[in-house]
């Protein structure tokens, strides 16, 4: 009997750590770039939400997975990159919030912000939230709603693109 309890917590230990390194093979990454042209913006405009096809299934399907079985996804990285008109930046902007929501549901969560959004830049890395994003990705269309705050305005329209990158661990069952 005290040989079993003994290993028990060897066992215990065995199993936690096979577990992890499990998790560790089964999590990839889930590339999503969007492009969104924004008409001349003025203090107090708010952008209407944008609908992003996530492809999803086919990352889950070149990585021997399925979405049933996905158990874990996590927003790793979110860039935004002003591409057109050649020269612009971020300057209009001080501060951004983005949301996520799937069509038609009421389940609108807090993505990725920048409180202090630099000056004289193109490119923005958004600080990601660490909330479970399952039924996002899982779902074949999500929505962005962007909240901003801005310094002036532009009669100029630009092109933003954002790349996100979502870490995926599905279940070996």
């Amino acid at each position: 009997m005290k040989k079993i309890l003994l290993l028990a917590p060897l066992v215990l230990l065995l199993v936690f750590v096979g577990c992890k390194k499990i998790d560790k093979l089964l999590t990839f990454n889930v590339d999503v770039t969007q492009s969104v042209t924004i008409p001349g913006y003025f203090v107090g405009a708010q952008l209407a939400p944008v609908s992003v096809t996530t492809k999803s299934e086919d990352s889950f399907r070149n990585n021997k997975t399925s979405r049933d079985k996905v158990k874990d996804v996590y927003l790793d990285k979110m860039v935004l990159t002003v591409t057109n008109p050649s020269g612009a930046n971020f300057d209009f902007l001080e501060k951004i919030n983005v949301y996520i929501n799937t069509p038609g549901d009421n389940n609108k969560i807090l993505l990725a912000n920048l409180q202090a959004v630099p000056l004289s830049t193109n490119i923005i890395n958004l600080e990601p939230t660490k909330v479970k994003l399952d039924e996002y990705l899982k779902s074949d269309k999500y929505e962005l709603t962007v909240e901003t705050k801005l310094r002036g305005f532009s009669p100029t329209e630009f092109t933003v693109r954002s790349d996100a990158t979502f870490r995926v661990t599905a279940s070996p069952l």
